[in-house]
């Protein structure tokens, strides 16, 4: 089975040749259910719309078969249900997880398939005991494609019962000429890859963000400054914490603009609000992400300057032990409660890069 050749169905996901070719095969002969793991950016939705396309043109051909998957790859068609997180903390509500119980026992609105995606499925928690008889036994008509970045041990049984499919980050060559292909410069392009670290979504974001050369810039010069003293340290957390806030005015920028819009279909169809709150808890999500993403460049710019520092280094084990800790900083922000604090303490060890 293909897809119309008018439609490039993986024309949203890139840098995932071996999960486009799993998925193309998967599609001829489906399971019921699929587990797409892979980084935040590396294009896990768009995969799922473009697999949900597949599998919903299925039977159809010509016209019929275009707009089933010109519909999917929309998010708009009445079979394909994407299922995101219900709260402003990004985690998925016991509510929530009954409903999708109640959707994947009902029959397809028009063909003989329904597909739902479940987004974010590394944070539904202690729900998914909730969600575990369907996943594993759903009616015949119903697929599921699940999407996390990673699997924790609460998940491992309904993992246990999908087909596992790994997207990693996609590769910088492939970011660059996405970007350049999009009409970005290449020179810039290439810069905001390397800072994106694979996050294809990020990436994009970043390059309409006028001021992000100059945080870089700023990033770098703040290692050379550190003394060992609980003060700078201070003073070096506040600097970061200001530049996450100049970061987020890209955001803000673009929330306002969603926000606007929705006010204007409210009042030229008479919604009374309707969705205001989906929008504005994930409004609060993405700038978490972003604001997470942005401290995790910091860190990553840092490692930087302390590698660079290295080769010159009058005292190479402490510049190498104040790489690890960043390292280490950047691995546990996911799980750190305070991230200011996660910050702070880390400054206060970083070794001087002037001894």
């Amino acid at each position: 089975m293909t897809a119309p050749a008018l439609v490039d169905v993986w024309r949203d996901v890139v840098g995932q040749d071996h999960a486009i070719a799993q998925l193309t095969a998967a599609a001829v002969n489906p399971v019921h259910s699929y587990l797409l793991v892979g980084p935040g950016g590396s294009g896990k939705r768009a995969a799922a719309g473009a697999f949900a396309a597949m599998l919903l043109s299925a039977g159809s051909d010509g016209d019929d078969a275009e707009r089933h998957v010109r519909l999917a790859l929309a998010e708009m068609h009445p079979d394909l249900h994407i299922v995101e997180a219900t709260t402003a903390l990004g985690r998925i509500d016991a509510e929530t997880a009954k409903a999708v119980v109640r959707q994947a026992a009902r029959s397809p609105a028009e063909g003989a398939r329904k597909v739902i995606v479940l987004e974010d499925f590394h944070l539904i928690d202690r729900f998914g005991a909730i969600l575990l008889k369907y996943v594993e036994e759903p009616p015949a008509s119903t697929f599921f494609v699940i999407l996390a970045e990673d699997v924790p041990p609460e998940l491992v049984t309904i993992a246990s019962r999908s087909v596992r499919i790994d997207l990693g980050p996609v590769p910088l060559v492939a970011v660059i000429e996405r970007l350049t292909s999009e009409g970005i410069d290449p020179a810039q392009a290439a810069s905001v890859a390397a800072a994106a670290a694979g996050d294809l979504d990020r990436a994009r974001l970043l390059a309409t963000d006028a001021r992000f050369a100059v945080r870089a810039e700023a990033l770098r010069a703040m290692p050379g400054r550190l003394n060992g003293t609980g003060a700078r340290a201070a003073e070096v957390a506040a600097e970061v914490k200001a530049l996450i806030d100049d970061a987020q005015g890209v955001i803000d920028a673009r929330h306002e603009k969603e926000a606007a819009e929705l006010e204007e279909r409210v009042e030229r169809y008479g919604l009374r609000g309707s969705g205001k709150k989906d929008i504005q808890d994930s409004q609060k999500r993405e700038v978490r992400r972003h604001r997470t993403a942005e401290l995790r460049f910091a860190l990553a710019t840092f490692a930087g300057v302390y590698r660079d520092a290295l080769i010159e280094a009058r005292h190479p084990a402490e510049v190498l032990a104040g790489i690890h800790r960043i390292e280490a900083a950047a691995l546990s922000l996911e799980r750190f409660p305070n991230e200011a604090l996660l910050l702070l303490a880390l400054l206060a060890q970083l070794p001087s890069l002037d001894r």
